[in-house]
């Protein structure tokens, strides 16, 4: 019997072992992506008179994402077709017409990648149909890349659009009417490619399509077009280098922002704006005027103002616009100082004093600046704007400073004045820093701007060069990554300048230098970059 027991242990391992040797695993990922099976009507249909598409493939399939990834060609209204199924999974896709098309029109319905199997999520990449509601199928295409006038690299999702050149085209149509043909970059592409187009003269226009509406609206749109009109067939390779234009100026609308201040919104370059008053006000009256730092907003300060209503005029250049406004209770605005910066300095910076009430008056000689060894550090004071004064002063590395300021020191537009201040500021040692020099090779015209920009291709500093200089170097920046651009100025107005459709002027250049530079403490990298 003990035998037999024995046995049967034994047996029973081995058959566990086995068993778990031999268990499932599920198979191998499906990553194999959809299959068109067969369209009623067919793919290049021509002479098109239904009223519906349908579209069958080879399993279950989901649209993820259709609004961003459907580009239709020509346009239509999204009150003009149905796509369904959208929130289920089907074998099918069917387009319903819900009005008429236009004749002999070749349209294009193109999915990007909003197809995917239902399991896994995997994409009928640039999946189309295609079909023409005249006898034969627009078979011409046109090829081209899109690059951006001041970024490294151009956004996604920008639209290509192709406008018919007659009798009823002029420069403002885009403003204002869709365009015959279009294309999408989508979220993956620097190209393009327009297909399915019939012979003529052609408007090319690219546009970052903020509002999605087919139409450029300066404000938020990026553009770029090709200045003169292009003829169909065309084997050229076109570039369409994407600009955001110089928005031109126009007031807005004026708001109450505190108990006697009046925000008054603006687009455009805010600078010279001046502002009237349109009423009889007391001796005692004063005002002054402030810009927001975050946003185009311009501040209208008061005190001493008996009525209940401010009629007044903003003027800007040859521009003005009137405005009436009924005073209401509002909580007062309150001195408050800031330091910046805050904890350490860098030896590149300064320190500021910032306010959120307008500057009325500053004492230099209640503000003590002193060094680890509690000695007095000259500076000169410098007042940037009604809200911000600077202290300039040589910063000494592996050095402790120790700012203090008086009662009284800064007295503001109310005749509030400043608590007592005191912060402590220390330096870093000139290791902890790399520095980089720039040789510029090639260069086509001073003057120009050389840039240093983090990985988010923001603006960390900045050099303008007016003449040939050899070595173009920048000190003391913080250990990271950093890429290098150069922009041209080239009318020699102290700014870069971006272009204007309507003016047909395109941005003045801008370069690249290819390597993302890795700056390490103590260290000193030497590039040569060569604008070609």
């Amino acid at each position: 019997m003990l035998k037999r027991m024995f046995i049967l242990v034994i047996l029973g391992t081995l058959l566990t072992q086995c068993a778990r040797r031999g268990s499932p695993t599920g198979g191998p990922k499906d990553e194999t992506p959809p299959v068109m099976l067969r369209a009623d009507p067919p793919q290049k249909t021509v002479g098109f008179k239904e009223d519906r598409i349908r579209i069958y493939f080879d399993e279950y399939i989901k649209l993820n994402k259709l609004q961003e990834q459907l580009v239709i060609s020509p346009p239509l209204e999204q009150t003009a077709y149905l796509i369904s199924p959208q929130s289920v999974a089907a074998r099918y896709i069917e387009i319903e017409f819900m009005d008429s098309l236009s004749p002999n029109t070749t349209y294009t319905f193109n999915f990007g990648e909003s197809v995917v199997d239902n399991n896994e999520g995997n994409p009928y990449s640039f999946f189309s149909y295609v079909f023409a509601t005249g006898a034969e199928l627009d078979s011409l295409s046109l090829r081209g890349n899109i690059t951006d006038a001041l970024d490294r690299n151009p956004e996604s999702f920008v639209s290509v659009m192709l406008y018919p050149v007659d009798s009823t085209f002029s420069d403002s149509t885009i403003y204002k009417q869709k365009p015959l043909y279009y294309t999408n970059t989508l979220d993956s592409l620097t190209s393009f490619h327009l297909p399915n187009l019939r012979a003529g003269t052609y408007a090319l226009v690219a546009l970052k399509d903020t509002g999605k509406n087919f139409l450029f609206d300066p404000s938020v749109d990026k553009i770029d077009a090709v200045n003169d009109f292009i003829t169909l067939p065309n084997d050229s390779l076109f570039t369409l280098n994407l600009f955001q234009e110089r928005v031109a100026f126009d007031f807005g609308r004026a708001f109450q922002a505190g108990q006697n201040r009046i925000g008054l919104g603006y687009k455009g370059d805010g600078s010279d704006i001046n502002i009237t008053l349109d009423q009889e006000v007391s001796d005692s009256f004063v005002s002054t005027l402030s810009f927001d730092k975050k946003s185009d907003t311009l501040y209208y300060w008061y005190r001493n103002l008996t009525a209940d209503t401010l009629r007044f005029t903003a003027h800007k250049d040859s521009l003005e616009k009137s405005y009436t406004f009924r005073l209401r209770s509002e909580k007062a605005d309150s001195l408050n100082v800031a330091i910046e910066p805050k904890g350490v300095l860098h030896l590149t910076d300064t320190i500021k004093l910032i306010t959120n009430t307008p500057i009325k008056k500053i004492v230099q000689d209640s503000i003590q600046l002193r060094d680890k060894d509690s000695l007095l550090v000259n500076f000169d004071l410098i007042q940037r704007n009604n809200h911000e004064v600077q202290l300039v002063f040589d910063v000494i590395p592996n050095e402790k400073y120790r700012l203090e300021m008086l009662p009284g020191t800064l007295t503001d537009f109310f005749d509030v004045r400043n608590d007592t201040i005191s912060v402590g500021l220390s330096t870093k040692s000139r290791v902890d820093y790399g520095n980089v020099s720039v040789r510029l090779q090639n260069v086509p015209s001073y003057p120009l701007f050389v840039d240093v920009l983090n990985q988010k291709e923001e603006l960390v500093r900045t050099i303008y060069v007016t003449q040939p200089s050899g070595m173009v170097r920048f000190n003391y920046l913080m250990p990271n990554k950093y890429y290098i651009r150069v922009r041209l100025d080239e009318n020699n107005n102290g700014r870069w300048d971006t272009g204007s459709y309507l003016e047909k002027q395109k941005p003045e250049a801008v370069y690249h230098f290819p390597p993302l530079l890795d700056v390490r403490a103590n260290w000193e990298l030497q590039e040569s970059f060569s604008l070609e």
